[in-house]
């Protein structure tokens, strides 16, 4: 049995995690989990988005599933997302984009792993106003950070058979703080000869995703570009629908839903709970159940290949609980 912190999140959060436990449930794997709230359904409650219970909670148990949490645009509370990753520092933000067999794309041939600097950035948040007609942000890169990042690409690509890693910055604009983070990459990567290296303008390897996705393996970014790259990639494979996310370090795995909390849809029995599920997927693999992984990952690609079930946002009429029960069905276990 394995403890896992379960944090339901807000609006369609709740009715995805449950569909996700039912689903691990059918495949055989005996989890104890620990439910906490965050997100803008505890404000009330606690005069907080995140109580200080979610993150004891996570460094107890090592291993969180996160629904998705609400982040108000323009004012409100700081994203409980951003806080969680630099409370925990949960340095790697690793987004996996790789095509299912049946995912609603154009294109066929994506397989590319992400890692995201998800402690410094711009996302530090420091920025204030200057006067009433302008506002300044703090763009922070350190070099512990940044090393860090890149030799967590690296590990990845030499543990997991993986070709090329590819850096990407924006350091012909920015060239002290992208500077950095390009010179310490070309730094880390002399310590992995086997491993293939180059390094990418981030408004040029978006256009190289679009046009030849299968030349690219592993990318390594700051914390913006991997933001906005993510979300591209997550287009290409299918949306946000199909996209797994998990926010780790060399202790903590926080795996989670990356797509909003749809509060409009919320309570309906409408959401889709494949993204959180393959996120699922991948906490079962850092659990040491990779067999259940591939079950569960095959069920869902057959499942979108027959296209008989799905919800609305996969181009189907199907209820979550629907949906839920054909992934449980194509596992073979009623």
């Amino acid at each position: 049995m394995y403890n896992v912190t379960l944090i339901p999140g807000d609006g369609i959060g709740p009715e995805i995690t449950e569909a996700v436990q039912q689903i691990i449930s059918a495949a055989g794997v005996d989890i104890k989990w620990q439910t906490v709230n965050a997100g803008a359904n505890v404000m009330e409650e606690y005069g907080t988005p995140l109580p200080e219970e979610v993150l004891q909670s996570i460094k107890k148990n090592k291993v969180a599933l996160k629904g998705p949490i609400t982040t108000p645009v323009g004012s409100g509370f700081r994203s409980v997302n951003v806080a969680i990753r630099q409370k925990l520092d949960l340095y790697v933000n690793l987004r996996p984009a790789k095509i299912l067999k049946g995912a609603p794309t154009q294109f066929s041939d994506l397989d590319v792993v992400i890692f995201r600097e998800n402690t410094e950035g711009l996302y530090a948040g420091i920025e204030h106003n200057v006067g009433d007609n302008a506002a300044e942000s703090i763009k922070i890169t350190t070099r512990e950070a940044s090393e860090r990042i890149v030799r967590a690409a690296f590990e990845y690509a030499l543990e997991n058979d993986r070709e090329q890693v590819t850096a990407v910055h924006k350091a012909n604009i920015l060239k002290l703080s992208d500077g950095l983070f390009k010179s310490v990459a070309e730094e880390v990567a002399q310590d992995y000869p086997d491993i293939k290296f180059n390094n990418k303008i981030v408004d040029n390897m978006c256009m190289q995703l679009v046009q030849y996705p299968e030349d690219y393996d592993v990318l390594v970014l700051p914390n913006l570009y991997g933001d906005i790259v993510s979300d591209l990639c997550a287009g290409l494979i299918g949306g946000l629908g199909v996209t797994p996310g998990a926010n780790l370090n060399d202790q903590l795995a926080v795996f989670e839903a990356v797509h909003g909390s749809a509060p409009d849809i919320a309570g309906e029995d409408k959401a889709n709970p494949i993204a959180l599920l393959l996120s699922a997927c991948l906490m079962l693999e850092h659990l040491g159940e990779e067999k259940a992984a591939s079950q569960i990952e095959t069920a869902i690609e057959e499942v979108l290949t027959r296209g008989e079930v799905l919800t609305a946002d996969l181009g189907g009429t199907a209820t979550t609980t629907e949906l839920t029960e054909e992934i449980i069905n194509q596992l073979g276990v009623e």
